[in-house]
């Protein structure tokens, strides 16, 4: 009788070298895995500080052009001063008002001077924050203790404010003039996340020009 080879799967296990292949492949694919995770991730915090960073700057520039197309000619409505430190631009620009958009707040007495600004956050700091300063008009002291300051953009560079003169023709630095103000007034703010800096220009109303 005549029989046939009997059919037997062998099965073989990995060897010690397949295996650490395959750790390594695994290994490789989870970390390029978790740095396309980690850059997307740090990609959106970018773009998230950049949309905060400039709807302040959109804030500013909303608040500064309701409040200035606000003011009335005459009485030292508005006034200029360029100023430098460490070669860096840090003008300034001061206005009258009364409570509102340019004070912050709708209950105050009377009316206040209010400048636009740079101040460090503390002493001996070498960062500047733009803000405004408000002191009461009526305040006839030396000490001002009623000053109230209010930080609007933290960490700015540089603040550069130019006037548009109508009876020159020119952008001027300072503005002194107390019976007129000017047609246009302009801010340069230098940003740090920026490469460039913040430019607006604001035009003012009920000039006699």
């Amino acid at each position: 009788m005549f029989i046939g080879p009997v059919n037997r799967s062998s099965s073989r296990a990995f060897t010690l070298l397949e295996v650490t292949l395959s750790v390594a492949i695994l290994g490789m694919m989870a970390l390029i895995i978790y740095r396309f995770v980690q850059a997307n991730i740090m990609a959106v915090r970018i773009s998230a500080e950049a949309t905060i960073a400039d709807a302040r700057y959109s804030g500013l520039r909303e608040l500064l052009m309701v409040e200035w197309q606000s003011l009335p000619s005459g009485q030292g409505a508005m006034t200029g001063e360029p100023a430098k430190l460490n070669d860096r631009p840090r003008d300034e620009i001061r206005w009258i008002c009364g409570p509102g958009p340019g004070l912050l707040t709708r209950y105050a007495p009377g009316d206040f001077s209010v400048w636009l600004r740079l101040k460090p956050p503390a002493k001996n700091s070498n960062q500047m924050d733009l803000g405004i300063l408000r002191r009461p008009k009526a305040d006839p002291g030396l000490v001002h203790e009623h000053d109230t300051w209010v930080p609007l953009i933290e960490n700015v560079k540089s603040l550069q404010i130019r006037y548009f003169d109508p009876r020159l023709n020119i952008w001027v630095d300072r503005w002194t003039d107390t019976l007129l103000l000017p047609r246009l007034v302009k801010l340069i703010v230098g940003r740090p996340d920026a490469n460039v800096p913040w430019e607006i220009i604001i035009p003012l109303g009920r000039t006699p020009y």
